[in-house]
C-alpha cells in the first residue's frame, strides 16, 4: 500500500503561481445540479434521444420503450433533467413533451472553464 505524504514538499510550497478565480457557492451548486443529472446513464440516453430527434422534441410515451423502463420512472428521470435546466417540459393533454435547452450544459462547462483559466 502506498502512503501519501502528510506535508507538501518544499518545492511545491514555494510555488509563486497566482491563484485563479474560484467558482462561487451558488454557481457550484448550479454546475453540480447539471452534472448530477447527467450522472445516470439512463438520463444521458434520454437527453441524447431528445436532442437527436428531428422534430426537436419527444413525448414521454415515445421514451419508455427505448430505455426499457416504466412511464413513471422515465418521467422521474425527465423531471431531474428539467430541474437541472437541460430540457423543458410542455404538457399537451395527458402527455408531456420534452425539448432540449441550449444553455444549462454550456453554462456549466463555461463556469468550470472560467475557474480553470
Amino acid at each position: 500500500m502506498t502512503t501519501v505524504p502528510a506535508t507538501i514538499s518544499a518545492e511545491l510550497a514555494g510555488c509563486d503561481c497566482p491563484p485563479g478565480p474560484v467558482i462561487d457557492d451558488v454557481a457550484a451548486q448550479d454546475v453540480a445540479r447539471v452534472f448530477k443529472a447527467l450522472g445516470d446513464p439512463t438520463r444521458v440516453k434520454l437527453l441524447s434521444m431528445i436532442v437527436a430527434n428531428s422534430s426537436g422534441e419527444m413525448c414521454v410515451c415515445d421514451l419508455t420503450d427505448p430505455v426499457g423502463l416504466s412511464q413513471p420512472t422515465v418521467s422521474h428521470h425527465l423531471r431531474l433533467l428539467a430541474d437541472a435546466g437541460l430540457v423543458v417540459r410542455e404538457q399537451r393533454g395527458r402527455w408531456a413533451y420534452y425539448r432540449p435547452t441550449t444553455g444549462a450544459l454550456s453554462d456549466a462547462v463555461g463556469a468550470l472553464s472560467a475557474a480553470a483559466s
